[in-house]
C-alpha cells in the first residue's frame, strides 16, 4: 500500500482541512478514542465531528444515510481497483486496470475527504449500535488515508519486493479463466499495460524529483525482477500462461484466435513496455538511490514515520516507545531460548548454538519437493486440530504453491494470498523453495501455522464469510491480521506441535524475529541505525539465516513501519486472553474466546479490547 503527500499548492477547503496537517500520534490517540466510544455505544453527544450530524437529511434516517455512504464508498473502491472487483465477482470493470498515476491518487484523496465530510455530517448519535462501530472504523480508515497524503510515501509504489511490473505479472494468478469472455477481458487488460507502466514510471519519476527514492542496498539486483520477463519466446511469458490449456467450454477455434491475439499484444506492446521500464530503472532510478537507509533522511520523513507507527500499531506510541518494548521482548524471549538450549543438552554458548543450527546440513531440505512435502504434512496435521480451538471454521479451502522464481530470492520465506471473494479461487500459502540451505525445516511448523491455519487463511477466509460491511470484510487493520498470525504460531503448543527442542526453538526464533522487528525498524527509521547494524542485531538474537535476515532488513528499509504490527498485535491478543482466563477461571472456553476475537474482522486494538472486555463481563454474569 502506498501512502503519502498531496502536492496541491492551495490550502484544503471544508471540514477536512484539519486532516491535511501532520498526523501527530496524539491526534491518532484522540481518533482511536472516538472509535472506542463508538464501540461502547455511548449515547451522549461526543465533542467531535462524529457526533455533530443531524438526522433526516434527504428524507433518510441516519442509518439509511450511512448505508448509502458505505455503498458509494465501496462502489468507488471497486471501480478504482478493477482486478480486485473481478476477484469478487463484480464484472463491470473486467477490461480495465487500475490507474497508478499521481492524478488518480489525488482524486482518491479528494474522494476520501468527501466521504469523511459526509460521515461527519451524519454523525453517530442516532446510528444503530452496529453502525456506530462501522462509522468509527470507516472514519479511521479515511482519516489514515487523508493524513498519509501529506507525505512523500505516495511515490513509493516500488520497493525491493514489489513494483508496477510485478503487480501485473501476479495479476494472472488472481483472475478467473473459465469462459471465453474471461479470456477476452484479459486480452483487453493486456492492451492497457503500456499505459499502466507509463503512468507508474511518471509517478516514480516525480518521486525522484521530490527526493523520495528507495535506498541503494535493498534494491540491489532489483532489475532482475524485470529482466526475467523480457523473454525471447513469447510463449515463455508469464502473460501467456492462461493459454497453456484450453477450458472445455471454449471451442478450439475461438481459443486459438484469442491466443494469437494475446501473442501479438504481448510481443508488440507488453514486452516493449517492460523493456522501457527496465531502461528507466537502470538508467534513471538506480543511479539516484539514497545512501542512508532511514526514511527520516528524506524530506518530512521523520514525521512520515511517526504517522506510519500510528497506522500500523493503532496506538499513540512513539517510535521510541516501540523501540523500548522491542528491547524488553527480545530479552524475555532470549531467556526462553536458553531454556530450550538446555533441553537440547547443548553445552556451548548462545552464539555457538546459532552457528550449529545455521551450519548443520541435517536441518535443511535437500530439494524443493522435500520442503513442500514437509509443509503439506504440517498443515494437514493442523487441519485436524482446529475443532479443538475454534467453534467456527471457514468454508473456503487453501492450497500450497511455490513462490514464483522472478521474486523468490528477494522476497520473504513465505506469504499468503487471500481467496477470491466470489469463491472461484482458494486461499494459497506460498512457500519459498529457493536457497534451501538457508531455510531450516525446524522453522516450518511456526511458519505454516502463521501463514495457513490457524493463522492467515483461517482468519482472512473467515472474515470474508462474515456478515459485515465489505470494507471490513475485505480490508481491516494490519496490527490485527499480523498479530493474529503470530499468536497462531503459539497455538501450536496447544495442538501437539513443537515436540522437540529444535522445532520449539524454531517457534521462539520466529517470535524473536518479530520482537527484533520492533527494535530494528524503529532503529533504522528513527535512530540512525545502518543496514549492517540491523543485520548484526538480528544475527545475534535470532536463529534466522543470514540470507533471511538480510532479505528481512531490506524489506523493513523499503517498507517502513509495517513490521511493527506483528508483535504489537500479538502482545495485545495474549494480554486479552490472560485477562479472560484470570476472570473466568475454569469457565474459560478457548473456542468461544477465539470465535469472539474473529467475529468482527481485523480491528484496531482499542476496539478489540472493548469487545473482549464486554464478552468477559457477559460470560461472568452467566456463570
Amino acid at each position: 500500500m502506498s501512502i503519502a503527500v498531496n502536492h496541491r499548492d492551495h490550502a484544503p477547503r471544508g471540514k477536512c482541512a484539519e486532516y491535511r496537517r501532520p498526523f501527530h500520534r496524539y491526534q491518532y490517540r484522540e481518533f482511536t478514542l472516538r472509535v472506542t466510544l463508538s464501540v461502547l455505544c455511548l449515547v451522549l453527544p461526543l465533542e467531535s465531528a462524529f457526533a455533530s450530524g443531524t438526522s433526516g437529511s434527504k428524507g433518510l434516517s441516519p442509518d439509511q444515510q450511512f448505508v448509502e455512504l458505505m455503498d458509494d464508498h465501496w462502489s468507488n473502491t471497486l471501480s478504482s481497483n478493477p482486478t480486485f472487483a473481478t476477484s469478487l465477482g463484480v464484472r463491470n470493470y473486467d477490461d480495465q486496470l487500475s490507474d497508478p498515476s499521481l492524478e488518480a491518487y489525488e482524486k482518491s484523496i479528494a474522494s476520501s475527504e468527501v466521504y469523511l465530510e459526509r460521515l461527519n455530517d451524519i454523525g453517530t448519535k442516532n446510528l444503530s449500535d452496529a453502525n456506530k462501530i462501522n462509522s468509527a472504523l470507516l472514519g479511521l480508515q479515511l482519516q489514515n488515508e487523508i493524513a498519509g497524503s501529506r507525505y512523500g510515501g505516495k511515490y513509493f509504489i516500488m520497493n525491493n519486493r514489489s513494483g508496477p511490473h510485478l503487480s501485473l505479472t501476479s495479476m494472472v494468478g488472481r483472475l478467473p479463466f473459465f469462459t471465453r469472455s474471461d479470456y477476452q477481458s484479459y486480452i483487453d487488460r493486456l492492451t492497457a499495460i503500456p499505459s499502466y507502466m507509463a503512468k507508474s514510471t511518471a509517478r516514480i519519476r516525480a518521486g525522484l524529483a521530490a527526493g523520495w527514492v528507495q535506498a541503494c542496498e535493498p534494491m540491489d539486483g532489483y532489475e532482475k525482477s524485470i529482466e526475467v520477463h523480457l523473454v525471447d519466446d513469447v510463449d515463455d511469458s508469464t502473460f501467456m500462461s492462461p493459454f497453456k490449456s484450453k477450458p472445455a467450454i471454449i471451442s478450439s477455434n475461438n481459443f486459438n484466435t484469442d491466443r494469437k491475439r494475446a501473442e501479438s499484444i504481448v510481443t508488440k506492446q507488453v514486452l516493449p513496455a517492460f523493456a522501457k521500464f527496465h531502461d528507466f530503472y537502470v538508467r534513471e532510478y538506480a543511479p539516484l538511490c539514497r545512501k542512508k537507509v532511514g526514511i527520516d533522511s528524506l524530506p518530512g520523513g521523520a514525521e512520515y514515520y511517526e504517522h506510519r507507527v500510528g497506522v500500523f500499531t493503532t496506538t499513540d506510541r512513539s517510535a521510541d516507545d516501540v523501540h523500548k518494548i522491542g528491547l524488553s521482548e527480545v530479552a524475555r524471549i532470549r531467556a526462553e531460548m536458553h531454556e530450550v538450549m538446555k533441553d537440547a543438552e547443548f553445552s556451548g554458548s548462545f552464539a555457538e548454538w546459532l552457528i550449529y543450527l545455521r551450519d548443520n546440513p541435517d536441518f535443511y531440505p535437500k530439494t524443493a519437493e522435500e520442503r513442500m512435502q514437509v509443509t503439506a504434512a504440517i498443515t494437514k496435521k493442523m487441519d485436524g486440530e482446529l475443532p479443538k480451538l475454534f467453534g467456527k471454521l471457514p468454508r473456503t479451502p487453501y492450497g500450497l504453491k511455490e513462490i514464483p522464481l522472478d521474486i523468490a530470492e528477494k522476497t520473504t520465506t513465505a506469504y499468503y494470498q487471500r481467496p477470491a471473494g466470489d469463491g472461484t479461487r482458494a486461499g494459497f500459502y506460498f512457500v519459498n523453495t529457493t536457497l534451501l540451505e538457508t531455510r531450516p525445516l525446524f522453522q516450518l511448523e511456526a511458519l505454516s501455522l502463521h501463514e495457513a491455519v490457524p493463522g492467515h487463511h483461517l482468519q482472512i477466509a473467515l472474515s470474508q464469510e462474515l456478515d459485515i460491511p465489505n470494507f471490513r470484510r475485505y480490508g481491516g487493520f494490519t496490527v490485527f491480521t499480523e498479530g493474529w498470525g503470530l499468536y497462531a504460531e503459539r497455538l501450536g503448543l496447544e495442538a501437539g506441535f513443537y515436540q522437540n527442542p529444535y522445532t520449539n526453538f524454531g517457534r521462539l526464533s520466529y517470535e524473536m524475529w518479530r520482537a527484533c522487528r520492533l527494535v530494528v525498524d524503529t532503529g533504522i527509521h528513527s535512530k540512525g541505525w545502518t543496514r549492517q547494524k540491523a543485520i548484526d542485531y538480528m544475527m545475534e538474537n535470532s536463529g534466522l539465516s543470514l540470507n533471511n535476515i538480510t532479505a528481512e532488513i531490506d524489506r523493513y528499509i523499503s517498507w517502513p513501519g509495517q513490521a511493527l504490527a506483528y508483535k504489537t498485535g500479538e502482545m495485545k491478543i495474549r494480554e486479552l486472553r490472560s485477562r479472560a482466563e484470570a476472570a473466568l477461571g475454569n469457565q474459560f472456553d478457548v473456542r468461544a474466546f477465539h470465535d469472539k476475537l474473529l467475529e468482527n474482522g481485523a480491528l484496531p486494538l482499542s476496539v478489540l479490547e472493548d469487545i473482549v472486555n464486554a464478552w468477559i463481563e457477559s460470560q461472568s454474569k452467566s456463570r
